[in-house]
């Protein structure tokens, strides 16, 4: 009996834990369970109330709602517009905007050659609800239950003005809060109602979010049109007791960006939603961006503007965004509602140049003005050049600050002389050159919110100072997932860490820039992950703050959008940590084919490994889940897998082909062809994309991303170059090439590579080291021209293990590796041993041809009782959160790890953030014990060379980030890696194909003297946060050249 209950008990909590709403306080159960409210059960379903004086976005989103419980359950609820006593109709104004800024347009409104200026006309019929259940307007209800779901919105909804007087509802919770809602269960709410889950929001976005975080946690994913993301069916559904309930949002606007959408977005909506030659972003559109918006928790939206002008595209857009319930606004470069260029070419006069043609942008911007006045919308103030480009080099702040004033003027002249400007959401996006505006002195009305910008590629470049946070309109943050720019564009698939996300967000809001956040999406598509990511962390960022918060997030998400078990859920998070890893290591379109290193520490060949790898555990969560769940799953995660695996091999097989052209090897041609086949599957995944679900998502993966020759995408991708050599022509040194590990060398004959000189180099040298954390080392054997031949191979050293001795090459099979590893080093001596290798080819026709090679078996100990980490082939890497002795704490902070962040395995930063700085060598710190056995050229000099995640310098010149590095008790070394930078330029070494962003990393070397051979303690000082280390690497006289550094070194 007692395991019978068991049994019951831990079926009920399991059926309780599979939830699918992300991160929100789980209210809903699959299985009764005391005091909890039925909202389906036995094939029927609790009826739906709302009020008929309810906005039209709630009523849509209680259609949504209805719907989505049938999508769960296959039972679909009744949805009742229900007229409370002394209840009145909704008004007849086409308005949806509850504040006093909603007053009709004048009729003096230009008509002629103008923008649209009335939406009475055009405005959507509201959703289809059924009619009340009886016409009785006391409210006297004879519902077929007695139970109800009733959804209202607070001092809105006269059904729920009647809800809470019956009740005796405490609503303060939410009474006068910003897109807060309460969910509970009550008693007698109605006549006739014995009992009802009340969903009360304390505006509309309050009930609409009330209403789409329960349909989540039922199973519906935000994504199920835009990422076909299938719905987990249910018999039965529960509210749990007291119910579900949010405050006010972390950050007040929380929005996306379309931008950079052609080709892709904007093909794929022309053919989607348009008799393929319409305007692509219509209505229609727009409709299904606006619910996901919603879903998603967000609230704003800058309109896809490249092509396209949102309010003249269909008239439809604008009004239909704000009967959602979703706020518009247009980007940094559109002032006052309007599409720039675009909308100026057609209805504006002159030229954009404000010096010169006053009167012309302010007729044009009042028409704006005139147009948004009835909606809900943040308007974008000041003026950029058209595309996205400073107005002039001349440009003055006088001009500029009078910009603002005359759009101030605008709104008066709209919104009436008694209008409060500081009642109008404003923004000024600080952005590229206009930040240096701010830098050099313009200031706006301390309304304005100010919205700070990264610097396109996820580094935010400054953030509010101690004495700006207390500013009435506060601070924003303008953020990109996608950019068109130098050093190149980046619009394919995802190359976005959010454990980066997070860290510069949590910056953010450490520094009260909490108003508004926008991202730029680009096509939307490719960042399904990151856009909920960042629109979640926005809305609630207490969900995702602890440096865990992302590994739980991705495993939440995956449990959501495929129904995973825990197990599974766990491997897709750590298949999604390990594609943003790899791809933030370095953006696709500045990938070559000598990015990573050919030839040391493996790190080709491991790229390349770890590519395979994924693609393989991908492919076996893909092949497992139902062939119903296999579209969503592609397009989240196994597409970006292996389109990203497969552009890795284009570029690192062509650049072996032209590595081992140089060295006169057969299988150069092999690796040409291999590149050709990888160009032309590239193009194969794509339409594999395309052809999902009968071609619903055509056009989506449009996007170049192969062949870049400067920072604009290419108009068609281009496989990197590769060569062939002659397959009928013997080498001119003979049959068999032999290439040594750590060097693009080949013997025998002449190479550039193989010493300065280039000839008579001598014979080849491999190094094993026994800390060395490669165990081994190999020697290629290639042919060297169309001749078979055998080979041999041989040593004089009983201590040196080869894999093989002997081996056959053909056109056919033109390469082969051989080993070699020290069998026991424990009968090696301290010091050097050498062993000679001969490799003899044997060929038809042909006279033997060997050649000589040397393994040089270096072998060091430590003494005993020393912990840390030891030198191995001239260098000691460590992993920054790899510390050997335990952070300490000062003044409460502490160097904690960010898990995920970074280009190999972590970061550390100081947390808990704030404006808290030290001293150079009175902060917390990192410890690290090594042992070397080497020093720089045998000086007593090592170089200590810190990887630091790319950041800018966002507090004020005084407070650089810094932090200080020290040996031992040598005088600790203050380090300022970032140079100084102009306001809305880019300090030195930033941009380029080889700057920061480019490399994603900055690293900075200290040399310390007087370091003898020996065990030493190597510290990291915090000094100024923000700060995040991702690995440390010292150099004692082996390092060689990488992209990623040294695997990490040996620990004992």
């Amino acid at each position: 009996m007692r395991r019978m209950v068991f049994f019951l008990i831990a079926t009920t909590l399991g059926l309780l834990t599979k939830v699918y709403g992300l991160g929100q306080t789980s209210c809903v159960s699959f299985t009764s369970l005391s005091k909890s409210f039925t909202v389906v059960e036995n094939g029927k379903a609790s009826p739906i109330f709302i009020s008929v004086d309810e906005w039209p976005g709630v009523q849509l989103a209680a259609k949504d709602f209805a719907a989505d419980i049938n999508r769960v359950t296959s039972v679909k609820p009744s949805l009742t517009n229900y007229t409370a006593a002394g209840g009145s109709p909704p008004s007849s104004s086409a308005s949806t905007h509850s504040s006093s800024l909603s007053s009709p347009i004048p009729s003096s409104t230009p008509a002629s050659s103008s923008l649209s200026s009335s939406a009475s006309s055009i405005l959507p019929r509201e959703p289809q609800i059924s009619s009340p259940a009886t016409s009785d307007t006391s409210g006297a209800l004879k519902p077929s239950g007695s139970s109800v779901i009733i959804v209202g919105t607070f001092n809105k909804s006269s059904l729920i003005t009647e809800v809470i007087k019956n009740t005796k509802l405490d609503v303060s919770s939410i009474q006068g809060q910003w897109e807060a809602y309460l969910g509970r269960t009550v008693k007698n709410p109605l006549p006739g109602v014995s009992e009802a889950y009340v969903i009360i929001g304390s505006d509309k976005r309050g009930t609409i979010y009330g209403l789409y975080d329960l349909s989540e946690q039922f199973g519906v994913s935000p994504w199920y049109y835009w990422a076909d993301v299938v719905t987990t069916t249910q018999k039965s559904l529960y509210i749990t007791s007291p119910g579900c309930s949010h405050g006010t949002p972390t950050v007040k606007y929380r929005g996306i960006f379309l931008n950079d959408e052609q080709p892709s977005l904007e093909n794929w909506a022309r053919e989607t939603f348009t008799n393929g030659t319409g305007k692509p972003f219509n209505h229609l559109f727009y409709s299904k961006l606006y619910e996901l918006i919603l879903r998603l928790r967000g609230n704003y939206l800058w309109p896809a503007m490249w092509g396209a002008a949102f309010g003249s595209d269909d008239p439809l857009n604008q009004p239909l965004a704000d009967y959602y319930g979703v706020v518009m606004g247009t980007s940094h470069q559109e002032p006052m509602m309007l599409s720039t260029p675009n909308e100026f070419n057609i209805f504006g006069k002159g030229a954009w140049d404000y010096s010169t043609n006053t009167e012309n942008i302010n007729a044009f911007w009042l028409q704006g003005a005139q147009r948004a006045k009835n909606y809900e919308s943040v308007y974008t103030m000041g003026m950029r050049g058209f595309g996205d480009l400073p107005l002039s080099e001349d440009t003055n702040i006088d001009l500029l600050e009078g910009v603002i004033v005359n759009q101030t003027k605008i709104f008066k002249q709209v919104y009436g002389e008694d209008i409060d400007p500081a009642t109008i959401p404003q923004i000024w996006t600080l952005y590229k050159e206009v930040e240096k505006y701010y830098a050099d002195g313009m200031r706006v009305p301390e309304y304005i919110t100010l919205l700070w910008a990264d610097d396109n590629w996820g580094n935010i470049r400054r953030f509010p100072y101690i004495e700006e946070r207390n500013r009435t309109g506060g601070a924003g943050v303008y953020y990109h997932f996608d950019y068109v720019g130098d050093p190149r564009d980046y619009k394919w698939i995802t190359t976005n860490q959010l454990a980066k996300v997070q860290q510069q967000l949590s910056l953010a809001l450490s520094r009260n820039a909490s108003r508004l956040w926008i991202v730029n999406v680009g096509d939307l598509k490719p960042y399904e992950r990151e856009i909920e990511f960042f629109l979640g962390f926005g809305y609630n960022n207490t969900r995702w703050a602890a440096p865990s918060g992302v590994s739980t997030y991705v495993n939440q998400w995956a449990t959501r959008e495929f129904d995973l078990s825990k197990d599974k859920a766990a491997k897709v998070e750590e298949i999604v940590g390990n594609l943003t890893r790899f791809n933030a290591r370095r953006k696709h379109e500045l990938i070559n084919a000598t990015t990573y290193s050919l030839y040391n520490y493996r790190e080709a060949e491991t790229v390349l490994t770890d590519w395979t790898a994924l693609e393989a555990a991908s492919t076996s969560v893909y092949n497992s889940l139902p062939p119903a769940m296999r579209p969503s799953f592609f397009q989240l995660v196994h597409h970006p897998i292996i389109a990203s695996a497969n552009l890795a091999r284009i570029y690192i097989y062509a650049g072996q082909n032209n590595m081992r052209a140089s060295q006169a090897r057969l299988s150069t041609n092999q690796l040409a062809d291999q590149v050709e086949e990888y160009f032309e599957k590239d193009f194969d995944i794509e339409q594999q994309y395309h052809n999902l679900l009968d071609g619903k998502w055509d056009h989506i993966m449009d996007q170049t991303h192969l062949g870049y020759y400067y920072w604009q995408q290419p108009m068609t991708n281009t496989m990197p170059a590769v060569n062939r050599v002659q397959s009928r022509k013997k080498a001119l040194a003979g049959v068999m090439r032999i290439v040594p590990e750590g060097t693009p060398g080949a013997w025998p004959g002449d190479n550039p590579f193989q010493c300065d000189a280039g000839y008579n180099c001598g014979q080849p040298t491999v190094v094993l080291d026994n800390f060395s954390p490669i165990k081994d080392r190999y020697l290629d054997v290639g042919a060297g021209g169309p001749t078979p031949f055998t080979f041999t191979v041989s040593t004089n050293s009983t201590w040196l293990k080869l894999s093989t001795t002997k081996g056959s090459i053909s056109p056919d099979q033109p390469e082969q590796r051989v080993y070699g590893t020290v069998s026991d080093w424990n009968s090696l001596p301290i010091g050097t041993s050498i062993a000679l290798v001969t490799l003899t080819a044997k060929a038809s026709g042909e006279r033997d041809l060997a050649v000589n090679t040397y393994f040089k078996a270096i072998k060091n100990e430590p003494p005993n009782g020393f912990k840390g980490f030891v030198e191995g082939t001239g260098v000691i890497s460590i992993e920054a959160a790899h510390t050997t002795k335990s952070n300490n704490k000062v003044q409460g902070v502490t160097w904690t790890e960010l898990p995920g962040l970074g280009r190999t395995v972590s970061a550390v930063t100081p947390l808990p953030l704030g404006d808290q700085s030290f001293a150079v060598g009175t902060g917390p710190t990192l410890e690290y014990d090594f042992y070397n056995f080497n020093t720089l050229q045998g000086k007593g000099n090592v170089s200590v060379i810190v990887y630091m995640t790319s950041a800018f310098n966002f507090d004020n010149d005084n407070h650089p980030l810094a932090y200080s590095v020290q040996v031992d008790s040598l005088p600790a070394v203050k380090v300022v890696p970032i140079p100084p930078e102009i306001p809305g330029a880019y300090p030195a070494n930033w941009v380029g194909v080889d700057g920061y962003v480019a490399n994603n990393i900055i690293k900075n070397s200290t040399i310390f003297n007087g370091i003898t051979p020996g065990a030493h303690t190597l510290k990291i000082g915090m000094i100024e946060p923000g700060v995040a280390i991702q690995k440390i690497v010292i150099d004692t006289g082996g390092l060689v050249s990488s992209y990623l550094g040294p695997p990490e070194s040996i620990r004992i």
